[in-house]
């Protein structure tokens, strides 16, 4: 049995108005092909529909259950039409987002936030990499957007300022480097350390650079937030490093005297012309944001 939606239309407009003449008049068909519609659809379920009376026509049984599954066949398809309306205007669609620790840490909770208040059609795949990673990702066209450390190599990709911050030494306010003012990474090698999880970018980036100089870090423990590596430090488990925007907790920061201690945040993408307009959406908002920290 096939159901037509102009005649479930003409059954809740004679339903509701108890006459075929004005249903036929709102749902706009001519009085003799309304009552021709309403007669095919009775024979083809082999049931009256409406009791004709002196009074009007009223629904049978049948008639009332076919009514209530007819308005919920139009209870979802304006349901149906809602949910497609943001794509007439190309914003409800996915985007993909790569960012290293300090972005995801420090500043995209805020920003994506505002930004998926303004466009809650729009979802969102962020993934946590080292900045290398994710500019290759970015130029093999595997992921729309990055957000990756401003001295990062990024030839060939379109490139917009995004956060300004620092790496610093964090210790408990006891510890012996808490007078200090400012240090070099290699002079703290030795000391045992609070750090992000393996696999965390900031993770990576620490052990690639202890490498570089010959060493190894001693890691006393790993946590999965930087809240928690100064939490960690404050209590006088080891020292950590750590963004100066993520410091929260009591302890004392060391400025880093190593060149790659400052950790300008930059978006990279291949072209923002070409990116769909969510991702451009986003791109121009997360760009809007690149306002300079305090350091």
């Amino acid at each position: 049995m096939r159901y037509d939606l102009p005649d479930l239309r003409l059954v809740a407009a004679i339903a509701d108005s108890g006459s075929l003449t004005r249903a036929a008049e709102a749902v706009h068909l001519a009085p003799s092909s309304a009552s021709h519609r309403l007669t095919q659809l009775e024979a083809a379920l082999g049931v009256p529909l409406f009791a004709r009376r002196a009074r009007g026509l009223t629904p049978t049984a049948a008639g009332e259950s076919l009514l209530r599954h007819a308005r919920q066949v139009f209870a979802q398809l304006e349901q149906m039409h809602a949910d497609l309306a943001p794509y007439a205007s190309g914003l409800a669609s996915q985007v993909t987002l790569f960012a290293n620790t300090n972005a995801i840490n420090c500043f995209l909770p805020e920003d994506l936030g505002d930004f998926l208040r303004e466009h809650p059609q729009v979802r969102i795949s962020l993934e946590e990499q080292p900045s290398p990673a994710i500019i290759g990702a970015v130029a093999a066209g595997q992921v729309e957007i990055g957000v990756v450390a401003a001295e990062s190599g990024t030839a060939g990709l379109e490139t917009r300022p995004y956060r300004q911050d620092r790496l610093v030494i964090i210790v408990a306010p006891g510890h012996p480097l808490a007078v200090r003012q400012q240090l070099a990474f290699a002079e703290v090698l030795a000391e045992p350390f609070v750090c992000l999880h393996a696999g965390s970018a900031i993770h990576t980036f620490m052990m690639n650079h202890a490498a570089r100089l010959g060493g190894r870090l001693d890691v006393r423990i790993q946590v999965r937030g930087f809240n928690a590596v100064c939490r960690m430090v404050a209590a006088g488990v080891g020292i950590g490093m750590v963004p100066r925007s993520a410091v929260t907790a009591e302890v004392r920061t060391v400025e880093i005297s190593d060149d790659w201690a400052p950790r300008d945040l930059q978006l990279c993408v291949r072209s923002s012309a070409a990116l769909h307009p969510a991702a451009a959406a986003l791109f121009a908002h997360l760009a809007g944001k690149g306002r300079p920290q305090v350091l």
